[in-house]
């Protein structure tokens, strides 16, 4: 038994672990934060005992930590009222209260740990750990149980470790230069991209490339048919079409119609005799305001222009295959084009739930509902059935310069200016009146940023010296030294938005400091386990999406209130 917990370490263990907090202090909560966020997969906060039993109730936790003395349910009301779902969830409580009574009750509703106030964060891991060494017990016993099933697993592992790996070469071929990451030329403009394959090797990718301030450079491939051969095709010829924008790049002759001709000729050898491929070729030049494609047999371009009419542009060139002849390329002025969608036919050949319609007959209206990549996916799920084919879009938005209401204000590089802001923020949303389990996601998000801009941006702590820092225990003690000889702020601006039948607020959040390399954020797609950004990853998780500048040191995130009509 020995011998097989080293294999599974308590520090594995701990970042596997998704955490509750039940605490209703703001400033515990944020020590709590310090103390977990680079530990634990996931990390929630509830404030009282009630959302806390709520939260308990929605999601799936390995562990909990709760005070005792909260408003609404106190720790031990909460514990009994968890303890008739779950009897073995390991529970930590904090109190300052010494009373036998107490302690003995905590006793029998199995508390794993009890920690007198006031915290100690040596203390508190050392809490986690002795939590995280049952779980590990717990986790052997079953192992034991499984033995002979987990040798018939051990096979399907390999298989998925493969699969994984093809799946991850898929997404290393695939090049954003714009992840997560806004344009704000002549006016602010989102790119979102969507892909979801059917099986680990697609038939379809994309790439999108930022060929200078004004241009960018958007790749759809639809490899024709299933299986290997497509998605082979599909990869190589991607893969071909970002080395060639590299090397123009590099060389500083970037040649659309070159790039167009030199990677069609490329591939027709490489095609078998009966196979094809869609391809869109697109480039828009924000300057020029000009669209420029070779589209070879792909669904429609679909725009929309700034008074809400659909325009739609086809394809100029058969699929291609190895008897294609010399590529077309065609032009059409976007300067009254608000927005655009891309996308491989996968998505239109879908049959809608209870009909034999596919979804090419919603796609059009959908498109012009839709105010973002999210709107779109959405709409599209609650069509279909069951997903028929690899999906990929890419959903382009250039934002309007006027909205409904803009509130906008700016903080001080403080620790108290969180609280602060926060509770601003919360007085634009009450006018919403969103549910508190609604809000929660809202509200982390906008902590997140905010803690972001005001750690790692305007005080420069980076997450190595952080993560030093909490390990001394000087973390906090070094922000408030930080924060006497900052004079940067933190400005906050929030737009609210009336498209369609619904609300949005955007919230765009600005510090002083010199801002990262946002190309860093591409990792969240490729491995989420690895990025170390976890305010970015929990605010995308809570938001329809989160778009940074390209200096890195202003952040867009996107929320959708509500239908009008059910206002």
């Amino acid at each position: 038994m020995s011998s097989d917990l080293k294999k599974t370490s308590v520090e594995e263990c701990i970042s596997s672990l998704n955490m509750l907090i039940v605490e209703d202090n703001k400033t515990t909560q944020l020590i709590y934060e310090v103390i977990f966020e680079d530990m634990v997969k996931e990390l929630y906060f509830a404030n009282d005992g009630e959302e806390g039993y709520n939260l308990f109730i929605e999601h799936k936790f390995d562990i909990i930590i709760s005070d005792y003395d909260m408003p609404k349910l106190n720790g031990l009301e909460m514990i009994k009222k968890i303890r008739v779902l779950n009897r073995h969830i390991p529970i930590i409580l904090i109190s300052d209260i010494e009373d036998i009574k107490v302690i003995t009750q905590a006793l029998h509703l199995n508390i794993t740990n009890f920690i007198k106030k006031p915290i100690i964060n040596a203390e508190v891991i050392r809490s986690v750990e002795n939590s995280a060494k049952i779980l590990i017990a717990e986790k052997y016993m079953q192992q034991q149980k499984d033995k002979e099933l987990h040798k018939l697993k051990e096979i399907d592992k390999y298989k998925s470790y493969q699969e994984d790996l093809a799946f991850s070469k898929e997404l290393n071929i695939i090049r954003n230069d714009f992840y997560y990451q806004m344009k704000q030329q002549s006016c602010t403009t989102l790119l979102d991209s969507f892909y979801q394959p059917l099986d680990i090797m697609s038939g379809d990718a994309y790439s999108i490339r930022k060929i200078d301030d004004y241009t960018t450079f958007y790749l759809v491939v639809d490899g024709m048919g299933k299986g290997l051969s497509a998605s082979l095709s599909a990869m190589i010829m991607t893969s071909f079409v970002n080395y060639s924008v590299d090397l123009m790049l590099k060389e500083g002759n970037f040649d659309f119609e070159h790039l167009v001709s030199k990677t069609v000729e490329y591939i027709k050898p490489i095609l078998l005799d009966e196979e094809s491929l869609s391809i869109d070729y697109i480039i828009l030049n924000d300057l020029e305001n000009k669209l420029s494609y070779a589209k070879f047999s792909m669904p429609v371009i679909l725009m929309q222009d700034g008074k809400n009419n659909l325009i739609k542009l086809k394809s100029n060139n058969a699929p291609l295959s190895k008897w294609c002849m010399t590529p077309k390329v065609s032009h059409y002025d976007v300067s009254s084009i608000t927005k655009f969608l891309f996308y491989s036919d996968g998505i239109v050949e879908n049959e809608i739930i209870g009909s034999n319609k596919p979804y090419s007959e919603y796609i059009e209206k959908d498109f012009l509902d839709s105010f973002t990549k999210e709107d779109l996916k959405e709409k599209f799920s609650s069509k279909i059935a069951t997903q028929e084919d690899d999906i990929t879009f890419i959903f382009i938005n250039k934002l309007p310069s006027t909205y409904t209401n803009n509130y906008v204000k700016s903080f001080n590089t403080t620790l108290d200016a969180l609280d602060e802001a926060t509770q601003w923020y919360k007085t634009i949303w009450d006018k919403f009146n969103i549910e508190a389990k609604n809000f929660y996601g809202i509200e982390i998000t906008f902590n997140e940023l905010f803690m972001n801009a005001y750690e790692h941006g305007n005080l420069a702590i980076n997450a190595k010296e952080k993560h030093k820092l909490i390990l001394e225990d000087k973390y906090f003690e070094t922000l408030l030294e930080l924060e006497k000889g900052s004079t940067k702020k933190i400005y906050v601006d929030v737009k609210e938005l009336h498209y369609a039948d619904a609300i949005y607020i955007l919230t765009q959040i600005t510090d002083d400091g010199d801002g990262f390399d946002t190309q860093i954020l591409s990792n969240i797609v490729k491995s989420t386990q690895k990025f170390n950004g976890r305010g970015v990853f929990v605010s995308k998780k809570n938001s329809l999406g989160i778009h940074y500048n390209e200096k890195g040191n202003s952040v867009l995130v996107l929320h959708k209130v509500e239908n009008e009509d059910k206002k």
